[in-house]
Formats: C-alpha cells, sequence, structure tokens
C-alpha cells in the first residue's frame, strides 16, 4: 500500500527511504520524549529519534511544508517542484547516506535583504532537499521543546505571534507595572555560539547522529560571489531549523529574566 498524502504530493511511498543532488557526496517533555520513543527503536539505550525524523510521514509532511512555502532555490538552483521526480529516484540512497553519516549539506546561498536603517539582512538560502531535511528534524525537535519552552516566548512559536506579545505587556501594564525595557539582539541568528547550542541539545537528544547531523548544518557553509566560506558560529536565517534553534538557545535566559522579574520578567517576541 502506498502512503502519500493529498494529491500524490509524497517522494515517500511505500516502505522505502528517499541522495542530495550532487552530493551523496517544563511539563511535557516526558510525555513529548515518550512518544518519540515509540515512533523509533531503542539503540544502545537512546531514543532513536533519527528514524522518528526520517519516518513516512514525517518527510512527506515536511516536503509538503517546504512546497507551500514557495522559497528560493539553493546554489542547485532547484525549486521543490523540480527537485522531486530526483527525491524520487534517489531516497533510497539518499536515506541510507543520512543514517550512515556519508550525507553532506551544501553551503547556502548568501541574499541580502535591505533594512530601513540602510543596513541589511543576511539571509542563507539552503537547496530544496535540504530545507526538507531541516522541516523534518524541526517537527520532532519541537514536540520534544515546546513544553520547555517559557509562555512569555512569542517568536517563531506555534500557536504564538507579536500581536499575543503586545497584548501580554498591555496585561501587565493593566495591572500596575510601569516600566518596560525593549532589548534588540543585534545579528542574533549570525552569532550563535556553536558549542554552546550544542550542548544545549545534547540535554534532550540522546540520538547522536540526529546531533552530528544538526552540527553539519551548523557548518555546513555560505556561498557569496561563488566562493565558499566556512561558518564558525551562527545559525543562517533563511533555513526551516534555525527559528527554533535560535529559541532553544534564548530559552535559559527567558527562565532566568522569569526567576529574577517574577511573572512579568520577560515578555519576547
Amino acid at each position: 500500500m502506498k502512503a502519500e498524502y493529498q494529491g500524490n504530493e509524497g517522494f515517500y511511498q511505500g516502505n522505502e527511504g528517499f541522495l542530495q543532488r550532487d552530493s551523496v557526496e517544563h511539563k511535557g517533555y516526558a510525555e513529548a520524549r515518550s512518544t518519540d520513543c515509540r515512533e523509533g527503536k531503542e539503540r544502545d539505550g537512546a531514543s532513536d529519534l533519527l528514524e522518528a525524523i526520517l519516518g513516512r510521514d514525517n518527510l512527506n509532511s515536511a516536503h509538503k511544508r517546504v512546497k507551500r512555502n514557495h522559497g528560493a532555490a539553493g546554489i542547485d538552483g532547484m525549486t521543490a517542484e523540480e527537485a522531486l521526480p530526483w527525491l524520487k529516484e534517489h531516497r533510497g540512497e539518499f536515506l541510507q547516506s543520512i543514517r550512515d553519516g556519508s550525507y553532506m549539506p551544501s553551503p547556502v546561498r548568501r541574499k541580502e535583504i535591505p533594512k530601513p536603517d540602510g543596513s541589511v539582512r543576511k539571509l542563507g538560502i539552503p537547496t530544496v532537499v535540504d530545507r526538507v531535511i531541516q522541516q523534518a528534524i524541526a517537527q520532532k525537535l519541537q514536540s520534544i521543546w515546546e513544553p520547555l519552552f517559557s509562555d512569555s516566548s512569542y517568536g517563531y512559536r506555534l500557536k504564538q505571534s507579536a500581536q499575543q506579545a503586545i497584548q501580554k505587556v498591555k496585561k501587565y501594564a493593566e495591572e500596575g507595572y510601569r516600566y518596560a525595557v525593549s532589548v534588540d539582539l543585534s545579528k542574533y541568528f549570525d552569532t550563535l555560539n556553536h558549542e554552546l547550542l550544542m550542548t544545549l541539545l545534547h540535554r534532550q537528544i540522546q540520538d547522536m547522529r540526529v546531533l552530528r547531523l544538526i552540527k553539519k548544518y551548523l557548518k555546513s557553509g555560505v556561498m557569496e560571489n561563488g566562493v565558499i566560506c566556512k561558518t564558525e558560529e551562527g545559525s543562517p536565517q533563511g533555513g526551516p531549523l534555525s527559528p527554533l534553534l535560535a529559541n532553544i538557545y534564548l530559552n535559559e535566559f527567558d527562565w532566568e529574566m522569569y526567576r529574577r522579574g517574577g511573572k512579568a520578567g520577560s515578555v519576547r517576541r
């Protein structure tokens, strides 16, 4: 029996897996974690999170999300529509390359977006294939970290918005709070410390293959004017996984602000 999402657009069909083009080359955590364990198998006493990430339904959902977002092509020039036939043809090799650790993400394509103050926001556009895998990782990691995030964190969260953050601040003002401090973390995505981020991830992820895969994405490099530059820090703003990693990185700060300032310690959007 074939398992496809509506429209027969899934590249993961049947029981087979699906080679990067030219590069085969605080409370609900226990419940969320046990769900992930049931989806995978137990290997050396660690939750087999990678198998849940590479699961049929999760990958089909990830591809559908990437296609719906209509993002620009990466350095290989492939669109989501053009990538689908290739992914179907090589799906078994592709999944195996991720499982055995030989999969190497492509460098992201640098794109600069002008800002009102005259500066630019540097985006990193991954290839479609990399965006699918990043999205698949993000979907599973969200179920682990969402219960651990502060209720006062609104940026890049499911069912959270900037409007809700404004309403929360308004509510605090009506309760008698009189001071607010606005903090802008300059070049935040570009300056994440990789080692600190990996330490935070390791606290909740036992499957070392997932940790190694995420680190490969962090270290995949940036192509700018035809030249590939190493990435020693940061997570490219433009990949599906980066917003979640940014929230994981700031989660300790959110809870520390809460401990120091009570319920109105921090509202972050």
